[in-house]
């Protein structure tokens, strides 16, 4: 085969000396754009949907979120109570901190001090108009990652479970809700929403439940795990049966909060955020599966997202383990905590990638075939690309797509495209890396 003739540079054959040559024969360096805060999302993810198109993949990104706060002054115009809502508009005289959330400004440390700026804020320009700017924001990280549907969560919100206030929570989730519900995803049906249930206050979450289950944009519940709060309480059961009833899914949303005493033993950012996430979930995990609940609402479809993936084998084998010798203490459970966990779902992001082989061998044990879902957690400082599932050496083509979107299809009742339902050809297993960005 002959070989390509290599193209030639003609600016510089033309004398123009801002060519791609430097006049000695050698490529010139070009040095890209800095990104900051307010480079276009549309750059950031210039490269993100090439393999999308491409294979026409349907992927669903179950985890991405918006910035309440950036939005707070409507927020705080949906909230039922006069009361809280002069208290939130009052902080504006304090130099416009969100009112009322528990969040530490200080205590930011996820855009590694500037240089990841898409993590400190998405302050791009957006056309005005009837158009929502977090609608503008959505879509076009979802027409570059090349994504069908994307589910929203808040941000700052995660830490919401923390406040030290109960019925803030109740207040501030409510019209969280409300603003979500009204302004954004009417504007968008490829967005959708499990919404935030203030779970400090299970019968406000019940009656959050009730007021939602209708809703099209509304695709199940979440709870946020950043709280100590027992899962198994019996005021839980009533909200429980009622978000099985709808039919829709449970996710518990893990986040980090450094001022747990537990965390603070923590002296670096990184230490912190590697355990916190996992720390919540596997509490919640423990206390669900132990005291019967997948016994006790055996229709009621559960989620774990952002704590990764690498927890789940050793929470299965140790509980496994601990059961086979106590199985006394666990009364209405019928088979091992492992098998209820294979039956659950679980986010993909963030997914860890440094030993193959371990990610490999978690795939198989949580049967991620049919249980993972593709998450990116954008536009966070951590977020995963659809190449970091897409490249995995060990899946075949039909893992890939049931893992992207066709799970979430099954999970959500969502639509998938006739070109995208087409099975998939085998084909030879990629040899690159897994790329995240």
């Amino acid at each position: 085969m002959a070989k390509p003739t290599p193209r030639k540079d003609q600016s510089a054959k033309n004398g123009n000396k801002n060519g791609h040559n430097n006049g000695n024969g050698r490529p010139r360096v070009t040095e890209l754009p800095k990104i900051t805060t307010t480079t276009d999302t549309r750059e950031i993810l210039a490269h993100a949907a090439k393999e999308a198109r491409r294979d026409d993949y349907f992927i669903v990104d179950v985890d991405a979120h918006v910035t309440e706060t950036a939005f707070w002054p409507d927020v705080i115009d949906r909230m039922e109570s006069d009361v809280y809502k002069q208290m939130a508009r009052a902080f504006k005289e304090r130099g416009g901190a969100p009112g009322l959330l528990n969040t530490s400004p200080g205590m930011l440390y996820q855009d590694v001090f500037g240089r990841i700026p898409h993590q400190q804020r998405l302050g791009e320009d957006a056309p005005g108009g009837r158009t929502h700017k977090q609608v503008t924001l959505v879509q076009r990280a979802m027409n570059s990652l090349g994504i069908d549907y994307m589910v929203v969560f808040p941000t700052p919100m995660l830490v919401l479970g923390m406040h030290p206030q109960v019925e803030v929570e109740v207040v501030v989730g409510n019209a969280f809700n409300k603003w979500l519900t009204e302004e954004v995803l009417p504007q968008e049906p490829r967005m959708k929403a499990m919404l935030y249930l203030p779970f400090n206050h299970p019968e406000a979450c019940v009656k959050a439940v009730e007021m939602y289950a209708d809703n099209p944009s509304v695709i199940g519940f979440s709870v946020t795990s950043t709280r100590f709060r027992a899962v198994n309480h019996d005021s839980y059961m009533p909200l429980y049966s009622a978000i099985q009833a709808t039919g829709k899914p449970l996710a518990f949303h893990s986040g980090f909060h450094w001022g747990d005493q537990s965390m603070q033993q923590c002296n670096r950012f990184i230490s912190m955020h590697a355990i916190s996430f996992v720390y919540y979930n596997i509490i919640h995990m423990t206390n669900w599966i132990i005291n019967g609940m997948p016994e006790r609402f055996p229709k009621l479809k559960v989620i774990w997202i952002e704590s990764g993936l690498a927890w789940i084998p050793f929470l299965m084998q140790r509980l496994d383990s601990e059961y086979m010798m106590r199985s006394s203490e666990a009364p209405l459970l019928k088979r091992r905590p492992s098998d209820y966990m294979r039956e659950m779902y679980y986010s993909s992001q963030p997914l860890e990638r440094s030993n193959l082989e371990l990610t490999e061998a978690t795939f198989k044990a949580m049967k991620a075939n049919t249980q993972l879902l593709f998450a990116s957690d954008w536009p966070h400082w951590d977020f995963d690309l659809p190449s970091s599932i897409t490249t995995l050496p060990f899946l075949d083509e039909q893992a890939k797509r049931n893992i992207l979107g066709l799970n979430a299809a099954r999970l959500f009742n969502l639509e998938v495209p006739k070109h995208k339902l087409i099975k998939a050809k085998p084909k030879p297993a990629s040899v690159r890396e897994p790329v995240t960005a």
